[in-house]
């Protein structure tokens, strides 16, 4: 439930598509850019105009007028010329890159880093939310185990209760004992109600992580697992280990080749094919049209002194993700051997403690005993209840502590 319905989860889904889109966009740089243009105008005189008159020479204006009046009678050609009264054109421009240095199939490498990174994230990030989802449940039947063990505590007062009360109506005890034994129940049925409180709230934040509404009709399954072998982990070295991390600190470092790979790109010579097409009747009447293709060689000169700096810090860079990716595997390999540490630990403890509950059960079955045979007191009965309740307890933690660092063992090395 919590992989279909967790918002985290889906979030991070969300994540790789947008990191998938950033692909797709750099993958267009393979591409011509086509641009397409269109104008058009209209103006209330020509912008263009001249006439025979206007011409500054004497000699010139008048041969001119001249050789007009002689064609004038039989032509309809005129003694002046209006032009760009109107017009409209369209054009296209296409600009194709032959070679930016490299930067864009460097960029698409960068791209592809990017979706892997996302994808890894997302991993982590299931992981993270499963082991949430885990101790939450984990918390849940725990909870539930101390309530169960609350109510066999309660039904233990409620035996000794009538021990007590036919104790008092023989006259064998006083008052303050039934008094003490009632003031037991009290704490027990505060601790009820306490677990009780805590069992609703991480029932309502586990239905939170997996997506459900909460209702207090919802049941669980109870017990904790059964304490099974221990697993026989065997360590390899973090650089075979399939944790996601691992991986991420790998594209730390490729990213920062990649970065200076693109910088060095800037510093390198273009080349760059432009098409234009044009149709329109702009300056004359009747339309045109036209096509030229031109080949462009861009070398960058001066900026060499500039981007020699530039490769120097993504040097520097580059060792710091080095160094950063060495310093985190080693923290790794202890994170795991910390985990495996800590389950080996808590099973260790679980058998401690269950030999300490037999001792406990025994002695609060003596105590009972010595107090019906009127050797002991009730309080140190109820000393000896306390302490069968704080062994159960130890317990039920114990075996929480123990399948939750099992969990997170199998999760940083089973990946």
């Amino acid at each position: 439930m919590a992989r279909r319905n967790n918002v985290e989860i889906r979030t991070t889904q969300l994540e790789i598509e947008q990191a998938r889109e950033v692909k797709r966009q750099v993958f267009t740089k393979y591409f011509p850019q086509v641009n397409l243009a269109g104008l058009g105008y209209y103006s209330v005189n020509p912008l263009i105009h001249f006439s025979i008159e206007d011409i500054q020479s004497n000699d010139m204006r008048e041969l001119l007028q001249s050789l007009y009046e002689l064609v004038a009678a039989e032509s309809d050609v005129r003694n002046e010329v209006s032009l760009m009264k109107k017009g409209a054109s369209g054009s296209v421009l296409a600009i194709q890159p032959l070679y930016a240095g490299g930067r864009i199939v460097t960029g698409n490498k960068l791209a592809t880093l990017g979706v892997e990174a996302a994808e890894l994230q997302a991993r982590m990030k299931m992981r993270d939310i499963i082991e949430n989802v885990e101790s939450t449940y984990y918390l849940v039947a725990g909870l539930q185990q101390k309530v169960a063990t609350v109510t066999a505590a309660l039904t233990l007062i409620d035996s000794l209760d009538r021990t007590v009360q036919l104790a008092l109506d023989n006259g064998l005890v006083t008052r303050a004992d039934a008094l003490q034994l009632q003031l037991k129940r009290n704490e027990m049925l505060a601790n009820q109600q306490q677990l009780a409180s805590g069992i609703r709230l991480s029932k309502r934040l586990l239905c939170t992580q997996i997506g459900i509404e909460y209702s207090d009709t919802l049941t669980f399954a109870d017990p904790l697992m059964e304490m099974t072998a221990l697993p026989d982990f065997v360590y390899s070295t973090v650089g075979d280990s399939l944790r996601p991390e691992t991986r991420l600190l790998q594209l730390s470092v490729e990213a920062e080749w990649l970065q200076r790979r693109l910088t060095l790109g800037e510093a390198l010579p273009q080349l760059t094919l432009i098409g234009s097409a044009y149709y329109g009747n702009m300056i004359k009447n009747d339309a045109s049209a036209n096509a030229v293709a031109l080949l462009s060689l861009s070398v960058p000169l001066s900026g060499w002194w500039e981007t020699s700096h530039k490769l120097k810090q993504h040097d520097i860079r580059i060792q710091e993700a080095r160094i950063r990716q060495d310093y985190y595997n080693h923290m790794m390999s202890l994170e795991e051997e910390k985990a495996y540490s800590d389950m080996l630990d808590a099973a260790v403890l679980l058998k401690s403690d269950s030999a300490a509950l037999e001792i406990a059960q025994e002695n609060y079955r003596l105590s009972v005993l010595n107090y019906q045979a009127g050797v002991i007191t009730l309080t140190e009965v109820l000393q000896a209840q306390a302490l069968l309740l704080q062994a159960q307890n130890a317990i039920t933690d114990r075996q929480t502590t123990f399948v939750t660092a099992r969990r997170r063992l199998m999760d940083l090395r089973n990946q």
